[in-house]
């Protein structure tokens, strides 16, 4: 996939980004559908409720920042699950992290299927990631984020879990591929126009999203949707919310 605008689209634009995976039953009624070729689904268009993806699992290394609370980054994986894709989350809040392995399940040795792993914030020894097996790294180590796993082959993703926006990983936010925000107070929507020079509607609309809204942003594109949570989700992590 080239051009980073095509890490957002509609459901039905966007074809061949990701291959189809095979996963149980179990986990299909977990999670809400997956979008066109392994796309996941991540909320709709606020004005005429269009279904929209993310390409997050991609024949390229990706880097993706999350500013927000824990829900959707905890939804992203889920969504990530849904596809096929293994997910190592390193983390300092390990107890948080727990309704994921709990989600995968049992495999029929009824041992816990090693679809999650839940690390220390420490280098470690990643799975390799394929396009039959991709590979999603959840970085949840504060505003500041080391570069303990770096994206570096082809159907590997790592999450940056920011819970507020901090001057110094202005690196880290300018090197994502994608941005997903939730709202944001009046001096972290400021500082989020100095990294990524904003226009100051974008800035003000930062501070106006409702908890259930997102943008999406790369490059060249910034987009408003809603978050769309299925039943069975809502059992697993919550309604809807802005914050932990």
């Amino acid at each position: 996939m080239s051009g980073s605008s095509r890490l957002v689209d509609a459901q039905g634009v966007n074809k061949g980004v990701a291959p189809e995976f095979l996963v149980s039953s179990a986990m299909l009624d977990t999670v809400s559908p997956s979008a066109d070729r392994g796309g996941m689904v991540l909320g709709q268009g606020i004005q005429q409720g269009e279904p929209l993806m993310i390409s997050a699992m991609r024949n390229a290394p990706t880097r993706i920042v999350l500013v927000g609370g824990l829900y959707l980054a905890l939804q992203t994986a889920l969504r990530a699950m849904a596809v096929g894709a293994w997910v190592v989350v390193a983390t300092g809040r390990p107890a948080k992290w727990q309704v994921l392995a709990k989600a995968a399940g049992n495999g029929p040795n009824g041992q816990p299927v090693p679809l999650v792993q839940i690390r220390r914030l420490s280098p470690v020894e990643l799975p390799r990631p394929s396009e039959d097996s991709p590979l999603l790294v959840i970085h949840d180590g504060g505003p500041t984020p080391q570069e303990l796993f770096p994206p570096r082959a082809p159907w590997q993703t790592t999450i940056y879990v920011l819970p507020y926006l901090h001057p110094q990983a202005g690196a880290t936010a300018n090197a994502a591929d994608l941005v997903l925000m939730q709202r944001l107070p009046a001096g972290q929507a400021q500082l989020a126009g100095r990294i990524w020079r904003l226009l100051p509607q974008y800035v003000n609309e930062l501070t106006m999203l409702k908890d259930d809204q997102v943008i999406a942003r790369t490059n060249d594109m910034w987009r408003t949707l809603r978050l769309v949570t299925a039943q069975r989700e809502q059992q697993i992590i919550g309604p809807i919310r802005r914050g932990d």
